[in-house]
């Protein structure tokens, strides 16, 4: 295991040990950048348009988000993440 997987093995535990919703907020509003914070939750939407059957053009347009980062989200649904959204 490297030192990089190392580091996200810890954040995958840190995120697991919160409990509360307002735990989880607390805890990304510290770790993350106000831009970070903007632009998580529009990926969220994007891969949850995608699956709705919305096109890409359309999500880009509605999201104020360039294509290459809707075909981005896509091109994560089709090698199977995202399964539980």
């Amino acid at each position: 295991m490297t030192h990089q997987d190392n580091e996200l093995n810890d954040l995958i535990e840190a995120l697991l040990n919160i409990d509360t919703k307002k735990g989880m907020f607390k805890f990304l509003l510290g770790i993350l950048t106000p831009q970070e914070l903007e632009e998580i939750p529009t990926r969220l939407q994007i891969v949850k348009m995608l699956k709705q059957g919305v096109s890409q053009h359309q999500i880009a347009k509605r999201l104020n988000v360039g294509v290459a980062t809707v075909t981005r989200g896509s091109k994560e649904i089709q090698k199977g993440r995202f399964q539980n959204i």
